[in-house]
Order: structure tokens, then sequence, then C-alpha cells
């Protein structure tokens, strides 16, 4: 039996961070781990790097079920290679999975689609291919966890359990995988959801708003098996509990693992544990995508965030002071004007921001923010290939559509082309390195300055 397990290209429309990252597709080394069978062959295909159109690699390995990954601006793009291939090979099954799946499957319904993975992906996509392997019943209707019309309520699994992912299927690309200045990089995931309420957020939406751990002990044993010194902890939020940070300082520690990670964590959590912070930078912290989110308090607390301007600045002060770089992520309010955008470049320049994400404010269908802005959509809601963060969904309310993709390119350039920014950056990381940055980045303004451009 052939297995082939694709992750798919971007649209050209996707405003996509793929220009400055592309990380290797977890999500398909674990279903390649959990499918593992001796009369099973599976095989991995990242479409972002490949230059062959899909229809080769059919041809070249014949599978017998297919399996995609997906976020929502891949629905379309998910659509048409399950057309392609059900042209091609229409014996062969075809499923999809991932996160926009497994919270908001109805957007992938479609003929050339077997099955939507909305529950349990991992052991529902293990089921699949037994029953196919050994010619029983693949009747959707008979597999709690595939997506229909007509299926029961929603269950979340409540425990992380999994085999170790599968990183052989894809060692061939392996090389090409970064993240910014982390490079190459490998993704490890250590915990499932969040515990906290923001009410932007996605990622409580795919476990139901539970949380829970892997063992570390597990979590070493993993690591040990990576080769690459930089390691990205794919967690929603690694810095949860301090005693759990702690231990897994202590572990890389006893077992002398050399390795530098990138991690995702609270403000809140960095100013109220810079001694945690302090430890984990002597074990290798390099980096904390931090969810700053806004630098008003009015908006904090509009968004939940349980946080306050003052423990954002003292985060990145703890961050600034342990050498560890701090990747600050920001929404940008709908009803922004010119002079918010001056007040938030005036705010990270005296805070010394080097790396930002600024996204416009985006109510993704499937959390409770999408019904209470539906009716102010600027994108249509099936235009899927722009809910990427990155575009305006919403009309602005105070400025033209032009002016405020303007001032998103503005704010950008503030900060990271300011002169004392460029010089910290060519002596931290190199000219080699900045180039290829400054390369990825030239692209993602290109794509925003179009739209600038054509007001649309």
């Amino acid at each position: 039996m052939n297995i082939l397990l694709i992750r798919p290209q971007p649209s050209s429309e996707t405003i996509g961070l793929q220009h400055v990252m592309i990380c290797e597709p977890l999500e398909l080394e674990y279903a390649s781990a959990i499918v593992a069978h001796p009369d099973v062959t599976v095989t991995i295909l990242d479409m972002i790097l490949e230059s062959k159109p899909l229809e080769y690699f059919l041809e070249k390995y014949s599978p017998d079920l297919v399996g995609m990954t997906a976020y929502i601006t891949h629905v379309n793009i998910v659509k048409e290679y399950a057309r392609r291939i059900k042209t091609m090979l229409p014996d062969c099954k075809v499923a999809v999975g991932g996160v926009h799946a497994e919270v908001v499957p109805q957007d992938f319904e479609c003929e050339q689609l077997d099955f939507i993975l909305h529950n349990d992906s991992l052991a529902v996509f293990k089921e699949i291919a037994e029953r196919i392997r050994e010619g029983n019943s693949t009747d959707k209707k008979d597999l709690p966890g595939v997506w229909h019309r007509d299926g029961g309520p929603l269950v979340k699994p409540t425990a992380f359990t999994a085999p170790h992912p599968d990183r052989d299927k894809v060692e061939r690309y392996r090389h090409r995988y970064y993240y910014i200045f982390h490079n190459p990089c490998a993704l490890i995931k250590t915990s499932y959801g969040c515990p906290f309420q923001c009410r932007f957020c996605f990622c409580r939406e795919i476990t139901g708003h539970h949380y829970f751990t892997r063992p570390l002990d597990d979590v070493i044993a993993e690591i040990k098996t990576i080769p690459e010194r930089e390691i990205y902890i794919v967690d929603d939020n690694f810095l949860v509990k301090r005693d759990r940070v702690l231990e897994f300082c202590r572990l890389l520690k006893e077992h002398k693992l050399d390795k530098r990670f990138l991690i995702y964590g609270r403000a809140d959590f960095i100013a109220h544990n810079p001694d945690v912070i302090a430890e984990f930078s002597t074990c290798g912290l390099r980096a904390v995508i931090v969810g700053l989110e806004s630098a008003t308090a009015e908006e904090l607390q509009a968004y939940n965030k349980q946080s306050s301007i003052n423990v954002n600045e003292q985060s990145i002060k703890i961050l600034h002071d342990n050498a560890v770089e701090c990747y600050g992520t920001f929404i940008l309010g709908q009803n922004w004007d010119s002079s918010d955008f001056t007040k938030l470049i005036k705010w990270l320049k005296k805070n010394k921001m080097l790396f930002v994400n600024l996204q416009p404010f985006t109510p993704l269908p499937g959390t409770a923010l999408y019904e209470e802005y539906c009716d102010k959509l600027i994108v249509p809601r099936n235009d899927f290939e722009k809910w990427d963060l990155a575009h305006l969904v919403i009309k602005p309310g105070k400025i033209s559509f032009r002016s405020y993709y303007w001032n998103m390119i503005r704010a950008y350039y503030s900060v990271t082309m300011h002169p004392l920014s460029i010089w910290k950056l060519l002596r931290r990381y190199g000219l080699k390195e900045n180039f290829k940055l400054s390369i990825g980045s030239t692209r993602i303004t290109l794509q925003y300055v179009k739209k600038w451009i054509l007001g649309r």
C-alpha cells in the first residue's frame, strides 16, 4: 500500500511568511509515524519546495491514499488538488486534516474529498489507512472523527498521545527548513492547546478549550533524535508553568543537550518569572514569540489578554537583559488611523524592538469574534486565500483601504530599516543571513505594495 502525504503550496494571493520561514511539516511526520506498517510505503511531499507538478508525483508513487494538511488559506488549493488526484487516480482515497478542518470542517466539503478529519485526526487517519490496507469498508459514516453533514457532535481528545514524528520522510528537504535566523531549524511539540482565554485566538478552538502536556522525559527522548541544533517548540504557549520550564532546563543540563530554542510565550509569564527566563537562557533559549498584541491598555482589555502595557515592557526588557530575542506580534485595530500607527512606531522604538509581526484584526471563522464581525467583511468568506492574518478582511473604520496598507508598510520599515536595527542585526547574524532575510522581507513588502496600488 502506498500513502502520499502532501503539504500544499500556498496561493500567490496569500501574503505568506514562507518568504522568511519554511518549517518542516510536523503534522505530516506524525501522520507518517502513526500509519507505519511493513506493508505500507509512505512518502511526504512538500509542494512549497517542489518545482514539479502534482501529477508527476502521482504517477511516480501511485498512491492508494493521499493525506493533506491545511490552514484556512489552503481550502481552495486542497479542493483543486483533490480534483486533480481523482482525475488521474479515481480509486485513490483523499483525506484532509489540520487545524481548519478540525474547527470548520464544512469549508472543505467537495465531491473529490473522501475524508475531512475533524476529530482526533491522527487516530482517524490510522484507522482509514488500516481499512484500506485490509480491504474493509471506508464509509465515512462508520468512521468517528470524519466529518459529514449527518455526523454527531464534535468530541475533542483529552490527552496528547502520538508516536514521535517520522522525520526521515523529509530528509531530502531538511536542510531547507528555517525560521528567520534559525537555520536550519527543526520542530517539536510538547503540549496541546492553551489554558488562556484570549477572544481572538483560534488555538483554543482546536482543542475545545482544553490544555494538556507531554511527559518531559519523552520530550527529551525526542530531542535526542533531532540532528538540528536549532529547535522551534511549536506549543501554543510553552511558558505556562514555571516548574515545568525549570524541570525542562534541568533535564537539558542533565542530558548535556546543546540545543537552541525558539518558543511561544506570554508576556505576563516572562515579567513575573525573570529567574526562569535567566535559567532557560543558559540552556539554549534564543528567542520568544510574544503575543504583545497592543501598545494600549484599552485594546489589551478588549482582547481579554489579561496583561498590561507595563507587563509588556517588562517582558521585553527581561528578554533583552538575558540576550534572548523578542519576536513581538501585534494586532492592528480596525478603527486605527495614521496617528495610531505613529504611536505604535514610537512605542516599538522606545522598547528597542527588532522583530515585529503586525497583523490586521482578523476575526477568524470558527471563533466567537467572527459572529460579531461577519456583517462587516470586505473579503468574502470563501475567498480563503486572503484569510492569512495579513490581509484586511474588515473595512477600516477611519482611514481608507490604501492608507491602512501604507501605514502598515511604514510601521514595518520604521522598525526594521532603522539604522541602529540594521547595525545590530548585522553584528549578530552576519551579512549572508541578513541578505537572505531582506530578500524574503522585500517579497512580502511587494505583496503589500500591490494591495496599496490596486486598492484591494
